[in-house]
C-alpha cells in the first residue's frame, strides 16, 4: 500500500470508473492500492451534495482547498495587525474582509479571519470577545444555567476534566454559536482544545434541531478526530447528548 499522498487526477478518473462498475469503497482502495479511509475521504469531500462523484470536479475541489491553504499560509503577524484593528472595533469578519479587500489592504477571507480568532481563543486569547453579541450571548447563557436546570446527560463547560482542560490530549472539542448583529447571521464553531483547529459552518437559524444537523455535518467531515464534544448550556445545545452519541 502506498504512503500517503494526494490522490492524483488520473487516480481520480480510475476511481470513478471503478465505482461506476459498483465496487465497494475496499474494493476501490485494494485496486487502486489506497488504504480505504482515504477512499472514504475522497468521496465525502469531493463528491457532489447529492452524493455524485465526477473526476473532473473532484480534482477542481482539490485544487481549490490546496490554493486556500496556500493563501492562508502567506498571513502573517503584520497581516492580522489589519483585522485585529477592525475586530476591536465590533467590526465582523464579514465586514473586515470586505473593507481590507475594497481598500488593497489585504484579501483574506471572513473564513480565515474566523480560524484566527478561534485559534487565538484556543491558546488561551480574547479576540473571539470582540465579536459583536458573542461576549453578551456567553454571558447569557452561563447566567441562566442555574434556573434553567442541568440538562440529562450532558455535562457543562465548567466540568471538563483536568486533562482536557489542560489541553493535553488531541481530540477534545469545544462547540459554540457566534451571532452577528441583531441575531441575523449565525454560525457554529467546533474548536480542538490543544490544536486550535476549527471547523465553521452557518447555520439557518440557531434552533436545537438545525444546529445539531450542523454539527453532525462537521463532525462527519472526519469523525476520527473527536473523542468529546464539551458546550456550554445553551438552548441550541440541548441535542448534544445525541451528537456525543454519533461520535462515540
Amino acid at each position: 500500500m502506498k504512503e500517503y499522498s494526494q490522490i492524483t487526477s488520473q487516480e481520480r478518473y480510475i476511481i470513478s470508473h471503478l465505482r461506476k462498475q459498483g465496487f465497494s469503497q475496499a474494493e476501490i482502495a485494494r485496486q487502486t492500492d489506497r488504504h480505504r479511509s482515504t477512499i472514504g475521504r475522497e468521496f465525502r469531500r469531493n463528491s457532489s451534495r447529492l452524493g455524485h462523484y465526477r473526476p473532473f470536479k473532484a480534482q477542481e475541489k482539490s485544487n481549490g482547498r490546496r490554493s486556500r491553504s496556500r493563501r492562508n499560509e502567506q498571513f502573517g503577524d503584520r497581516d492580522y495587525l489589519k483585522v485585529h484593528f477592525f475586530l476591536r472595533r465590533q467590526w465582523s469578519p464579514e465586514q473586515i474582509a470586505g473593507r481590507l479587500k475594497r481598500n488593497k489592504l489585504l484579501n483574506i477571507s471572513h473564513e480565515t479571519i474566523y480560524r484566527h480568532i478561534w485559534a487565538d481563543k484556543a491558546a488561551g486569547g480574547v479576540l473571539y470577545t470582540h465579536l459583536r453579541g458573542a461576549s453578551k450571548q456567553r454571558r447569557k447563557r452561563y447566567k441562566s444555567y442555574d434556573s434553567r436546570g442541568r440538562l440529562a446527560g450532558k455535562r457543562h463547560i465548567s466540568e471538563r476534566p483536568a486533562s482536557i482542560e489542560k489541553r493535553e490530549r488531541i481530540g477534545h472539542w469545544e462547540v459554540d454559536t457566534v451571532v452577528g448583529s441583531g441575531d441575523q447571521h449565525s454560525i457554529l464553531t467546533l474548536v480542538e482544545r490543544k490544536t486550535g483547529y476549527v471547523l465553521i459552518g452557518k447555520l439557518p437559524n440557531r434552533s436545537k434541531l438545525e444546529t445539531k444537523k450542523r454539527a453532525i455535518k462537521l463532525i462527519e467531515q472526519d469523525q476520527k478526530r473527536f473523542k468529546t464534544i464539551t458546550a456550554d448550556n445553551g438552548t441550541e445545545f440541548h441535542r448534544i447528548k445525541s451528537i456525543s452519541w454519533g461520535v462515540s
